[in-house]
């Protein structure tokens, strides 16, 4: 599940609001300034409205940027390429990629969650995963509408500009090759804890509301580690390329509010840590 969560994001929330620190940061250098936010890109009704701060940037910015427009990634033509290129056209199956156990695993999994393995079994194994994990989601009263489609409507409104910092083709091939090469093991580590994803959304979304950045880390940097490619494809490069951009965007008169995923934020390779080595002055911003 955590894998797939840093795709589609932080999702479920407390109902009552959290007081402190947040997940939005202020970024500065030479007298300009950004912002930077950890987002969920999956939420419930009941998660709304979101941490003032968000606001707060929001209103302070001219130009939003996303890790790639939700309105792309909202068009037909996004899930056609999407199904086409996740399904296996040479004739492998998830029965003679995986291991018998992740296999069963995944088979078992599958009928909790209302997708025979029959259905998925042409299907490559991170789309196999990502459509388990909102099936799940979803049970938890989880939609497809988050932090970021919730800025970028309001965006579009308000006539700001929006921008991305992936093209909808990279973000195809990272879903449909996680686990290439190691796909037994992906399996198995990406369908953790989905018997117990209430509870840990609730604990999740607690340390997202707060910016207990420390418990961001733990949850998903630090266990992600223990498998050395997807940390890099997922979390290390993906931040490295970003890098580049937000710094550009230090140079620009407009202000950006730039929204990644909340993990993308945490740990050495994290954006924090890499602009605040690189010379910026980084705020956490406090409602």
């Amino acid at each position: 599940m955590k894998t797939v969560l840093l795709l589609i994001g932080l999702s479920a929330a407390l109902a009552s609001p959290i007081f402190g620190q947040s997940s939005v940061w202020k970024v500065s250098k030479a007298g300009k300034t950004i912002y930077l936010g950890g987002t969920c890109h999956i939420l419930r009704a009941s998660d709304f409205p979101l941490p003032n701060e968000f606001d707060k940037a929001y209103d302070s910015s001219e130009i939003l940027v996303f890790e790639i427009d939700p309105a792309a990634a909202l068009d037909p033509q996004f899930g056609m390429q999407l199904m086409m290129r996740s399904t296996y056209q040479d004739g492998r199956t998830l029965k003679t990629v995986l291991s018998e156990e992740a296999y069963n695993a995944l088979a078992e999994q599958g009928k909790k969650s209302n997708l025979p393995i029959e259905v998925l079994n042409g299907i490559k194994p991170g789309m196999a995963v990502m459509m388990i994990s909102i099936q799940e989601l979803t049970k938890i009263g989880a939609t497809n509408e988050g932090v970021d489609f919730y800025y970028h409507k309001q965006a579009l409104e308000d006539g700001k500009t929006v921008l991305s910092l992936e093209t909808i083709d990279f973000q195809i091939d990272l879903i449909t090759e996680m686990g290439a090469g190691s796909e037994s093991e992906f399996v198995l580590y990406s369908l953790q804890d989905l018997d117990r994803i209430k509870e840990f959304f609730d604990e999740l979304i607690q340390a997202w509301r707060s910016g207990d950045m420390d418990t961001l880390e733990k949850m998903f940097v630090e266990d992600m580690k223990e498998h050395p490619k997807l940390y890099q494809d997922l979390l290390a490069n993906r931040n490295a390329n970003w890098l580049p951009q937000i710094k550009a965007m230090l140079e620009t008169p407009e202000t950006e509010f730039v929204l990644v995923g909340a993990g993308h934020l945490v740990g050495d390779d994290g954006l924090i840590e890499l602009l605040k080595k690189d010379g910026h002055l980084i705020e956490q911003i406090v409602d």
